[in-house]
């Protein structure tokens, strides 16, 4: 396909496999790969069949190259960016990595996703920090709910940008002035937006970002990054390091890398192994988002979002995310009357093959390019019946 060119509809559904008489709707579980993708993850499954045909870029090419997207992606620097296996090795990374004083504060909200709190939660239990559950007001998580909780104890906030369970967008820009006014960091979990809402790690203002690549950016399970801001690196404590981050350490005849410390930058944290398969089809997938642009994956789902809100069932389903389109991420959550009614309509959905996500007793709606306006007509239908 030429380079520039405008994609119709039809091409974004031919850029995919085809669900059968499926109708997918759980990219917030898992994002499928797209045909391009999984043509080069059969690709370097022969390289493993045939191993002199492995180019010999692999080790130390591969991983720079899915860096370099990445930051393209977000707005960041390559030299900012570790290749990780998911959210949870950037959450490590940061817990792991700040010189933490006892009296000091990490804020997560309450029902966050349980990467932040297995993070966090052992170092409270041996007295390395203290950790404070922030409760929502309202409804929904809001910037106020932080904005009153940080003071001048507080080290860090953990938060996601898009809640996994309800589809809470949080104003982290707002959310990170605050932050460093108090003297504090903000680490965002970008699982749930990033390939489908346009990032600027630098317009936002955070200190960290780390996010799985499995569900928005259409990868493989076991795929992910983290980015950390170039002055927070440099105030991160001594840990130990994946070697390849040792200058020299792709010439492998001679690795007399002494003294030991690493490059500049965020490889140091990069997933041991870092050039896996995987890496092969997120590489691909990344240069499909950014071909197609996250501002159209960002413009297609709020259509299909607003058409559900137009056509749900409203004596018998109730909207579970914010009714507000600038607090809510790329998908919707609904919920009936009660959560035995939620589980009802869940499986009669899957009985229906129209897949989705039950979580925290609501339905959970995410839809991609490949999702048409008849794909969500079936879905309000069998809503409805």
């Amino acid at each position: 396909m030429a380079a520039g060119k405008v994609l119709s509809h039809m091409d974004y559904q031919n850029e995919f496999s085809e669900f059968g008489n499926a109708i997918y709707l759980d990219v917030a579980t898992q994002g499928p790969l797209p045909r391009a993708s999984a043509q080069a993850l059969r690709k370097a499954l022969e390289w493993k069949e045939q191993p002199h045909k492995m180019p010999s870029d692999v080790y130390f090419g591969l991983p720079d190259r899915v860096r370099a997207l990445v930051a393209r992606l977000i707005g960041a620097k390559p030299d900012e960016v570790a290749i990780t296996t998911g959210a949870t090795t950037g959450l490590a990374a940061i817990a792991f990595g700040i010189d933490w004083q006892p009296k000091d504060e990490v804020l997560i909200a309450e029902r966050e996703f349980p990467a932040h709190f297995s993070a966090f939660a052992p170092l409270a239990e041996r007295g390395w920090l203290r950790l404070r559950t922030v409760r929502p007001c309202g409804r929904f998580l809001d910037v106020e709910d932080f904005l009153a909780a940080i003071d001048s104890r507080t080290r860090l906030v953990s938060t996601s940008m898009v809640r996994f369970h309800d589809g809470t967008r949080i104003d982290a820009k707002r959310l990170a002035e605050v932050c460093h006014a108090a003297g504090a960091w903000l680490l965002l979990d970008a699982s749930q937006c990033a390939g489908a809402m346009p990032l600027d790690v630098r317009d936002i203002g955070a200190d960290f970002l780390v996010s799985s690549g499995y569900k928005w950016l259409l990868g493989p399970y076991g795929t992910g990054f983290f980015w950390a801001r170039e002055e927070r690196i440099a105030e991160m404590r001594p840990a130990p390091f994946y070697w390849s981050a040792l200058p020299g350490a792709h010439v492998f005849n001679s690795l007399d890398l002494s003294p030991y410390r690493p490059e500049p930058g965020a490889r140091r944290w990069d997933a041991p192994e870092t050039a896996s398969l995987n890496l092969v089809a997120l590489e691909t997938s990344l240069e499909f988002l950014l071909r197609v642009g996250v501002e159209t994956v960002w413009r297609h789902n709020g259509e299909r979002i607003h058409q559900i809100l137009d056509q749900m069932p409203r004596d018998r389903t109730v909207l579970a995310s914010p009714a507000e389109e600038n607090l809510r991420g790329p998908y919707l959550c609904l919920a009936a009357r009660s959560p035995e009614k939620t589980r009802e309509l869940y499986e009669k959905l899957r009985a229906a093959e129209v897949v989705l996500s039950l979580r925290e007793n609501a339905l959970r709606i995410a839809p991609h390019l490949f999702t048409t306006a008849g794909d969500i007509d079936r879905l309000t239908l069998t809503l409805t019946m």
